[in-house]
């Protein structure tokens, strides 16, 4: 399932509020952070056996399928000495992020486990909002190795993948057959070449060549990632640090900012978000759209929301210098909290979540990307969903965003010059230059 990220710009202040209190927490070290334990002994004090009422908290489930709260209701049923409750939080990611530090600061009992975005797992091990489960617990070794080094802090397993995810490049099968074209695009200059046929040749103004996720959110730090490592730079290189003033980094962003004021990407596209790209892509808008895996089940819906079902296929996203493109990792896992009481209910709960039924139930319901390997080679799944073969080639090729304590300050020095420079107020070459030396100051 994807939780898909909406933002509201009273965020940011609220955003840098939460930095504060990271600050603070971890003192400014990043170091890794006390706990631990064994199925004998506890994490941070924790007792692995007491049982009772647990909430789950998570953000808005977008896949309209009903799965969680069924899979949660057959627990309930098998589990009598604690009962799961979902506490769903808003579809913006920077918001759950802060709700979940709010009550983990205020120590809130009832919550006991969060999902958890693979970007926070370093900040939420280091300041100890959540604990490592009991070592030896949770089997991963026929796991996604993405998902589980993203779960990973200091080489302990901090939290528990449930979904990985990369990004798709979704396209229109009818109308590049119409236009002759027997493939969908490897580099960003293909694409353009194919939409400006096709627009052309359609003469409809509601019709736009592609569009991401380029609001300032956490969307538009996954975007200008993808953009930047798909033409060949980075923005904080292997050895941890920052390297995005370079001419790679220059033509990945600046390709978005051209995109943007030749209307190949349309203006309006500024303010969207996952659900906003969907729902243009669904309604015929677009030719081409990057959006997560959780979208081909709900476009391939026939019960008239969609106008595009059983006209599209997927590809893995295109190149800007580089081919194929490379993804951001996306993906989420579980978290146990460390204020958060009933610890063996919130285990039990988790390892009953990821058993390999459920997650081939889950990624059926919602064409959510598992994290179990094995899965994405089942006859039952490439079935349903044919373009599981490439969401793996997109996880496995996938490149994390910076992995640091302060995530939540990284990523919105990112969006901060990225999207001045998208909007045209400040050129790509100072947009970068302002993000180097702000991310230098940050990551140390």
């Amino acid at each position: 399932m994807a939780f898909v990220r909406k933002a509201r710009r009273g965020l940011i202040a609220a955003a840098a509020l939460s930095a504060v209190f990271v600050a603070a927490a971890c003192g400014g070290s990043g170091g890794s952070p006390s706990g631990g334990g064994s199925a004998s002994g506890s994490a941070g004090g924790a007792d692995w056996t007491k049982q009772g009422d647990i909430e789950y908290w998570q953000g808005k489930d977008t896949s309209q399928s009903g799965w969680l709260q069924k899979t949660i209701d057959a627990f309930n049923a098998q589990h009598p000495n604690g009962k799961v409750t979902v506490h769903e939080l808003p579809d913006n990611a920077d918001q759950q992020r802060q709700q979940m530090i709010q009550n983990v600061q205020i120590k809130n009992p009832k919550m006991a486990v969060v999902s958890v975005d693979v970007v926070w797992t370093s900040e939420f091990a280091a300041n100890s909002y959540i604990v490592a489960p009991p070592e030896g617990s949770i089997d991963t070794s026929k796991w996604l190795k993405a998902a589980v080094d993203a779960a990973t802090y200091f080489n302990k397993l901090y939290a528990i993948p449930s979904t990985s995810d990369g990004g798709l490049l979704y396209y229109r099968t009818d109308l590049l057959k119409k236009y002759g074209f027997s493939a969908p695009p490897t580099t960003f200059d293909e694409m353009k070449q194919q939409c400006d046929k096709i627009i052309a040749g359609e003469k409809d103004s509601k019709l736009n060549c592609f569009a991401g996720q380029y609001n300032k959110y956490e969307g538009l730090t996954v975007n200008v990632a993808e953009a930047i490592n798909s033409a060949g730079g980075v923005i904080v290189g292997d050895d941890g640090k920052p390297n995005v003033n370079t001419p790679e980094a220059q033509k990945g962003l600046g390709t978005l900012v051209d995109w943007f004021k030749d209307g190949t990407i349309p203006k309006g596209a500024i303010t969207w978000q996952e659900e906003d790209g969907r729902r243009a892509f669904q309604a015929g808008q677009l030719v081409f759209h990057r959006n997560w895996g959780y979208v081909y089940n709900l476009a391939n819906k026939t019960d008239g929301s969609s106008k595009v079902a059983g006209k599209f296929a997927v590809a893995p996203l295109p190149g800007i210098t580089v081919t194929p493109g490379v993804s951001s990792l996306g993906g989420h896992s579980f978290g146990i909290t460390s204020t958060g009481e009933n610890k063996g209910t919130a285990l039990d709960f988790v390892k009953y979540m990821t058993t390999a039924e459920n997650q081939k139930a889950q990624a059926l319901a919602t064409s959510s990307a598992p994290v179990l390997e094995s899965l994405y080679n089942d006859p039952d799944l490439v079935k349903a969903f044919p373009m599981y073969p490439t969401l793996l080639k997109s996880i496995q090729s996938a490149k994390p965003r910076p992995k640091v304590v302060n995530y939540g300050d990284v990523t919105l020095a990112i969006q901060d010059s990225s999207y001045s420079a998208l909007q045209g107020q400040i050129p790509t070459d100072q947009a970068l230059q302002q993000m180097q030396s702000k991310l230098e100051t940050l990551i140390k």
